[in-house]
């Protein structure tokens, strides 16, 4: 139900509806009074002029069509009409479709809805029907925000349940969309009045549900066992227990009736999502989510949509989100955009940061002065391995892009693309393929040159609050851009696999950690590619873990959890990747020793 935009006023619209009205052109009438209607739900005088056209085309429904392209304003009429002319049934499934598609809207805030002689007119399983289709659209539970344009619905519910006191379905059904607005405890007591009713396993699997969103464990645990003995093949339920059992820390438990479910169906999709979750949660081997993924992308048609997956991702380093740099470069101009000193016009850094670093704090702050101590070895400024590729050049330790500005296109599609965050990387991977058809040129000017923030909420914190996270977001996303680079070539020889692999083994900058996750998210799509991505990421943890054991690192505590990101990685890869972020590895102690003799020299060499 495409919705077009609003251009007038609903009572503009409904001046046009009775000019058109008043010269009998219904058609143009009608349509402006569903303009009217979508932009003021609840205005009597759009339902007055409604029923006014409803009486002048003799009842023609046919005014206000659906199809599969139905326009939701067409649609509301609509159901209003049939509620007028003694089908209200039919209405409220309209209705019920509109709240499904726009649920902020008030559809349903007009009396016939909220009625107390409405469900008199109702089979009791017809509404239950419609409360159920209710709670299929919405989410669960509902945000505050969306939970008022609802209640119209609760009150039916109400009603109904008033009419029809030991109806278990409806109780059931009323229950469920109780629970979805926040009333934990009428949801309670309406499922638990079903259930005595007559006992099902719905009505047990909706009071397992009541039971626990008021936090009654035990009560849901046991409800939901009933369900299984009353129909011991319907495995969501099982799902349903070892999510219950986990949330509550017994994951060993919700483990065993995941088993079960597993040695019933194998590839039962709510077990097996519920599985890997589970699994992920109790070891953290992201080995789990390569398998969940793998199996949503050979079952594309599941029964429902799941959320496991973006679940164990959320909020976990490469996983979901890009780390944010650090440093003293970084620090220092964090504290001057949040106003927590002066400007700073002079800076000493004890080493050589990233030259994306160094970029970003000079462009964001022009007056900065910063003066680097020294340049330990290995050399930060050279490629750790031979490259064709280069981006920076430095003069003395000021680095410069040596790539030509990206096209005005290029820079405009990744400020509508770039965010902070994915739900998982398989998703990130899909949505960069609005970069694809960008030119290599393009795709690597945009890591040294990143645009500006777009004049976005998002893109003004960023700008405002810390620019480098902008920065990264344009990095990553561009080198995810270079992941569909001519994705016709077999991925050996491919021109996007030798890119990304001269980014990875380039100067020690963002970009590295860039094109280090495009590849691993290769890796995340592609099991083809796994052993080679694997590969590479030992290869070039190894080389961060040689060169700590020198001088600091930035990016290696970011490199160690992409490495704990990447499919098949091996064990002894997976333990420095571990140790490199406690800490705890000999490299980290040694940059820590060579860091005490800076500071110690340093107090010696003072007058």
């Amino acid at each position: 139900m495409p919705e077009d935009d609003p251009a007038l006023s609903a009572e503009e619209e409904l001046a046009l509806a009775r000019l058109a009205l008043a010269e009998g052109d219904l058609a143009h009438a009608a349509g402006h009074v569903t303009a009217a209607l979508v932009q003021a739900p609840t205005l009597p005088e759009v339902h007055e002029t409604l029923a006014r056209i409803d009486a002048a085309s003799g009842g023609d429904l046919e005014l206000f069509p659906l199809g599969h392209h139905a326009y939701v304003g067409a649609v509301v009429a609509r159901a209003h009409l049939l509620a007028a002319a003694g089908r209200p049934a039919e209405g409220l499934d309209l209705l019920a479709a509109a709240s499904g598609y726009a649920p902020g809207a008030d559809w349903a805030g007009v009396p016939w809805v909220t009625a107390p002689e409405l469900p008199e007119r109702l089979d009791p399983e017809r509404t239950a029907r419609i409360l159920m289709q209710i709670c299929a659209a919405v989410p669960d539970p509902v945000p505050r925000r969306l939970r008022d344009p609802l209640r119209p619905y609760l009150t039916l519910a109400r009603n109904a349940v008033t009419v029809h006191p030991g109806h278990p379905l409806l109780l059931g059904a009323a229950s469920a969309l109780a629970r979805r607005l926040g009333e934990i405890a009428l949801a309670v007591t309406w499922a638990a009045r079903g259930v005595r009713a007559r006992p099902t396993k719905l009505g047990e699997v909706w009071l397992g549900y009541a039971y626990r969103s008021a936090g009654r464990t035990r009560e849901a645990l046991a409800a939901l066992g009933r369900a299984v003995a009353l129909d011991p093949d319907d495995l969501a339920v099982y799902a349903d227990i070892a999510g219950t059992l986990a949330d509550n820390g017994r994951l060993d438990e919700a483990l065993e009736w995941i088993d079960r479910a597993l040695a019933k169906d194998a590839t039962f999709d709510c077990a097996v999502h519920t599985a890997h979750r589970l699994h992920f949660q109790r070891d953290g081997d992201v080995g789990h989510l390569v398998a969940l993924a793998d199996f949503v992308r050979d079952h594309p048609d599941d029964s429902h949509e799941h959320g496991d997956l973006a679940e164990c991702c959320r909020s976990r380093p490469w996983l979901g989100q890009v780390t944010p740099a650090g440093g003293a470069v970084l620090d220092a101009l964090r504290q001057a955009l949040g106003g927590e000193g002066a400007d700073p016009v002079a800076l000493r850094l004890d080493a050589l940061e990233p030259p994306s670093a160094m970029r970003t704090a000079s462009a964001a702050a022009p007056g900065l002065d910063v003066e680097v101590a020294e340049v330990a070895g290995p050399d930060p400024r050279e490629p750790r391995r031979a490259t064709t590729c280069q981006l920076w050049r430095y003069e003395g330790t000021t680095p410069a892009p040596t790539l030509p500005t990206p096209s005005t296109e290029a820079a405009e599609r990744i400020r509508q693309l770039a965010h902070p965050a994915w739900p998982h990387p398989p998703a990130a991977y899909d949505a960069a393929v609005g970069l694809a058809t960008l030119e290599l040129a393009d795709l690597l000017g945009l890591l040294v040159h990143p645009p500006e923030a777009p004049a976005t909420a998002l893109g003004r914190v960023l700008s405002g609050q810390d620019p480098s996270l902008w920065v990264r977001c344009v990095q990553v996303w561009a080198c995810l851009g270079l992941l569909h680079h001519r994705t016709d070539e077999p991925w050996a020889e491919s021109t996007r696999r030798r890119v990304l692999l001269e980014l990875i083994w380039g100067v020690e900058d963002w970009i590295t950690e860039a094109a280090l996750f495009a590849l691993v998210t290769a890796a995340w799509v592609e099991p083809a590619v796994r052993p080679d991505v694997a590969g590479v990421v030992a290869e070039r943890l190894a080389d961060v873990a040689a060169v700590a054991r020198e001088r600091r690192v930035p990016i290696a505590t970011s490199l160690a959890y992409l490495s704990l990101a990447t499919p098949d990685l091996d064990p002894q890869t997976r333990e420095l990747a571990n140790a490199l972020i406690t800490g705890q590895s000999p490299a980290a102690r040694a940059t820590r020793w060579h860091r005490l003799r800076q500071r110690l020299a340093a107090l010696f060499r003072r007058p």
